[in-house]
């Protein structure tokens, strides 16, 4: 089945206790699109400026990340720079250039346009709900945000929960938008808002699924040595979409699989800079550490 993501590709500058990156690729669907493509086939629609190193993108097309939908436009590319100290729960930044995606208009391919499964990374909801005006009812629509679009452009995010299957969050942004402090109280009210699916992001305790029917907990993987946290919730969603649209259903039991999936490919993520970890993974090891987490929350 075919899946879409439309989001940022950065070129990142990160600092941590294990040493200091400049200008690598990075973006919300970046690590999106290649946690999803260890799955399948992967549509991105995005947008680069001139001083982006395009041989960076070789090894999503080897992965099968089609970039037709990818960009580029005069000027530069949307740049952060970030780094984390003590336990790395937070990144701190210190710069953030939005350039060429601080005008962002995202236009999808008609290729794209009746794609089965479609994520909606984090972006001006404003954004995220023209790309819903673009294409055919999908099948199955996630979207991720964030506290600045909460505290900035509300009104429009409410609008596109009202139209979206499921949404992304974590607890602190999950308080904010509802003003609420009890997390499954606060999770009940925004399903009363439309979504089905509401995900809880985590962090290293794992994450939650929550549905009108359904409480999930899964535990974060046991990760010894976290080397760069950065694009572990873009990669987290990634694993979630890409093996939902691999196995084609969207029943709460596969959900519950998919979530598994997703925090052992975000496990992967942090345990390098960047997408370093990533590309040296292995199905068989996927499925490992997938069996192991399982295991987890197994009696």
């Amino acid at each position: 089945m075919s899946l879409l993501v439309v989001g940022s590709v950065a070129l990142d500058t990160i600092e941590t206790p294990y040493g200091k990156k400049n200008r690598i690729m990075g973006g919300s669907s970046i690590y999106f699109s290649y946690s999803a493509s260890l799955f399948g086939p992967v549509n991105l629609v995005s947008v680069i400026g001139k001083d982006f190193p395009l041989e960076e993108l070789e090894f999503l097309k080897a992965r099968k990340v089609d970039v037709k939908g990818l960009k580029m436009e005069p000027g530069k590319t949307f740049a952060w720079c970030g780094r984390y100290i003590g336990d790395m729960c937070k990144a701190e930044t210190i710069s953030t250039e939005l350039n060429t995606f601080g005008t962002f208009n995202p236009v999808i391919p008609d290729k794209y346009k009746k794609s089965d499964y479609v994520f909606l990374a984090n972006g001006s909801p404003i954004l995220q709900m023209q790309v819903l005006k673009q294409i055919k009812p999908p099948k199955l629509v996630f979207a991720d945000t964030m506290n600045l679009w909460i505290n900035t452009e509300k009104k429009a995010l409410l609008k596109l929960i009202s139209q979206i299957d499921g949404l992304i969050l974590n607890n602190d942004e999950i308080k904010e938008l509802t003003g609420m402090h009890h997390i499954v109280a606060a999770a009940k009210e925004i399903l009363k808002w439309g979504p089905r699916f509401l995900v809880i992001k985590k962090g290293e305790h794992g994450a939650l699924l929550i549905s009108k029917d359904t409480f999930f907990a899964i535990p974060g993987y046991p990760v010894e040595v976290i080397r760069d946290p950065t694009g572990a919730g873009d990669s987290f969603a990634g694993g979630m979409m890409g093996y939902l649209a691999k196995t084609n259903k969207i029943s709460t039991t596969n959900i519950k699989k998919a979530l598994l999936y997703g925090n052992t490919v975000a496990s992967f993520t942090i345990e390098d800079f960047g997408l370093e970890r990533l590309k040296r993974v292995s199905p068989r090891k996927i499925n490992e550490r997938y069996k192991s987490l399982k295991a987890m929350i197994s009696v």
